[in-house]
């Protein structure tokens, strides 16, 4: 699915619901598409290669719920839009949401032990999340997208997670950082959230899960890891096509 395409459909859900949209900009082009819709203080977020392994509809309003929840919590995160209804919306066979657009710096990356902190206190908040979540995440992602998957890691309670837990899911704005980005939440081990910060070249992940201040087995995180490098490359061949 075309960036172009994406960006056409979600100017015509937006100039239907009144808002006017003279520079589109695109953000992001990769498992979904993200678009600035300027002038207006609103970003489009278009499922398109997500669309092809997800029902788009429910992993976009799931993204939204976890937010709204968080928010409603005091926990900083991206608003949806106030322009228009939030969504999901159908158009021209693409499915989007409309947040906010919050304007941050991306050249900030947290320290380990900042970011670690606050995936501690993130998690702490996510834990009495009421609304329905996918047991299997990455496993049906994989399994959906032709993927060989390793065994599922032995253990491990299941708690709501963030699902795609590394720095650049933390906005950093003016007023402090701001999460992003819930469609991966998921009922699974925090184990998971670990490895996919292990993981991550933005900051030091080993620092980062060495100073995460809840309980975790260090074992079932490098187990985990396994799962994660294989799910991370399983969509880096599918976008690569």
């Amino acid at each position: 699915m075309s960036a172009s395409a994406a960006v056409r459909a979600a100017v015509s859900v937006a100039r239907a619901h009144g808002l006017t949209v003279s520079s589109p900009l695109v953000l992001r082009h990769l498992s979904n598409t993200l678009i600035w819709l300027r002038p207006a203080p609103v970003v489009a977020r278009v499922a398109t290669a997500t669309a092809l392994v997800r029902s788009p509809a429910a992993f976009l309003e799931r993204d939204l719920a976890v937010s709204a929840y968080l928010a409603a919590r005091g926990v900083p995160v991206v608003p949806a839009s106030g322009e228009l209804p939030p969504g999901p919306h159908a158009h021209s066979g693409f499915t989007m949401t409309f947040t906010q657009h919050v304007p941050h710096d991306l050249s900030v990356v947290p320290s380990p032990a900042s970011f670690a902190s606050l995936l501690a206190s993130l998690h702490a908040e996510l834990a009495r999340y009421p609304g329905p979540l996918p047991v299997a995440m990455p496993f049906d992602d994989m399994a959906a997208l032709g993927c060989a998957a390793p065994d599922r890691p032995a253990g491990g309670a299941a708690r709501p997670l963030h699902g795609d837990a590394h720095p650049g899911n933390l906005l950093w704005t003016p007023a402090g950082p701001v999460w992003n980005d819930f469609e991966d939440t998921w009922l699974g081990p925090v184990e998971w959230d670990l490895a996919c910060l292990l993981h991550t070249q933005r900051l030091d992940g080993a620092a980062a899960v060495a100073a995460y201040p809840g309980a975790y087995s260090p074992a079932a995180v490098s187990a985990w890891l396994t799962v994660r490098r294989a799910h991370a490359a399983c969509w880096t061949e599918v976008l690569s096509r």
